[in-house]
């Protein structure tokens, strides 16, 4: 779209509707402003005239804890924190990008999509995209793109996930007529992370960036995973989630998380399955002692967590659709507690720094005292973030309250948005 249409569509009435849908009344000037330099910085870094508008939405898992990666149910959620970005379609067959937040500047060949040694950093992860794109089926072109970004680094909210998602809907409008879904997205993040970073995820964060506003997912079948978006108004309830960084990073915790999921299978094997999804619980219970013996008992109490936390994912959302709110916090504290207890994903085993259960055990004496509210761990766990859902008369009190023991500015106020990885032009007039 030529530049002086774009810039007259963002100062129109429908343009703030969709400012304050994806971001709050509060938010939504300063957000507009971010699109207004991006499509600045896109036409002085490549002099483009005519332009597209993209954005991607970090995102918060709000239950389903650890139980992906055996093929088990999610309830995520698509956050106001994004990638924005302008960016046309160039002619060639190079890729230029500039991410202003990592100070990044970079080309890529498309004749050249090889993984570098290391296989790490930005320009080896969207070479993967651009690989899964092709290994598709799907089409690939030259084009330029200015991006930045503020879904916070390692807090759980997937700042990478949001990049990838933000470089599939620039694919898919420019080369493919806007004909790929947010599954094909999701495989196509998957594909660049397992294959050109050697990291073994799966599609949670790519699904609940890319389709926007609260989504339940069952894994079950990994491929064609069941998505179900949640029509559910959480800013009517007056509410906001927190994310607190705790302090510590994920950087030397590969074992923990590792053995989250090799536990769990480790039950499966027991009954001859790779998963627990393809066991029930009824069939550990009624061989624990076995279990036990062969499979040892922590991952026995991993094996019941993720048993119970698909419960209570299918349970979370009948109180949504029903709006039982309260019925939500409460499931939201018992999925909390089951990480701490029975994933145990709270704390590295024997270390006497425990920043994760630290901020819990505050915000739960906050919580009790105010008689409202519920957190919970977020994310992978064992360091790095944890979740609080809390009223919005207490947000300010409670940030007050926790950043005097985690740290000025550990606290991020964040709000579910009803879209997800999406080009803007459309909708904004």
């Amino acid at each position: 779209m030529e530049k002086q249409l774009l810039l007259k569509k963002l100062e129109e009435k429908e343009a703030a509707v969709f400012f304050e849908k994806m971001y709050g009344k509060e938010g939504a000037k300063a957000n507009k402003e971010r699109y207004l330099h991006v499509m600045e910085g896109l036409e002085k870094a490549f002099g483009h005239k005519e332009m597209s508008l993209f954005s991607s939405a970090g995102r918060t898992e709000i239950s389903g804890n650890h139980t992906d990666h055996n093929h088990g149910k999610v309830l995520a959620g698509s956050i106001n924190l994004d990638c924005v970005a302008a960016a046309a379609a160039n002619g060639t067959d190079e890729i230029h990008i500039i991410s202003e937040t990592y100070n990044q500047k970079f080309t890529i060949q498309l004749s050249d999509l090889k993984p570098s040694e290391r296989m790490a950093g930005t320009i080896d992860l969207t070479k993967g995209m651009l690989a899964g794109f092709q290994e598709m089926g799907y089409e690939i072109g030259g084009f330029d793109a200015y991006i930045t970004s503020n879904v916070i680094s390692a807090a759980g909210v997937s700042s990478s996930a949001s990049y990838e998602m933000l470089i599939c809907s620039m694919i898919n409008t420019f080369f493919n007529g806007g004909s790929m879904d947010v599954v094909a997205y999701a495989h196509v993040g998957k594909y660049a992370e397992n294959h050109y970073w050697n990291k073994a995820s799966g599609l949670l964060d790519q699904m609940a960036c890319a389709v926007g506003g609260m989504i339940t997912i069952d894994f079950k079948n990994p491929q064609e995973p069941v998505v179900e978006k949640i029509d559910y108004d959480f800013g009517a309830q007056d509410y906001s989630l927190i994310i607190v960084q705790t302090g510590k990073g994920h950087a030397d915790l590969s074992e923990e998380y590792s053995s989250i999921p090799q536990e769990m299978k480790k039950v499966a094997a027991v009954f001859g399955k790779e998963v627990l999804a393809e066991v029930s619980e009824e069939e550990v219970l009624a061989d624990v002692k076995r279990v036990m013996k062969e499979a040892g008992d922590r991952p026995l109490l991993r094996a019941l967590h993720f048993f119970e936390e698909n419960k209570r994912v299918e349970a979370e959302v009948a109180a949504l659709k029903e709006n039982r709110f309260n019925d939500f916090l409460g499931l939201i504290t018992e999925s909390g507690n089951s990480s701490w207890k029975w994933l145990q994903n709270c704390y590295v085993g024997g270390s006497a720094e425990q920043g994760i259960t630290a901020a819990l055990a505050l915000t739960e004496l906050f919580i009790k005292e105010k008689g409202r509210g519920a957190c919970r761990v977020h994310g992978g766990g064992f360091a790095g973030v944890i979740m609080a859902m809390l009223p919005n008369d207490l947000v300010e009190e409670y940030t007050a309250y926790i950043e005097k023991a985690m740290g000025e500015g550990s606290a991020y106020r964040m709000s579910i948005r009803p879209y997800g990885a999406v080009c803007v032009d459309g909708l904004i007039g």
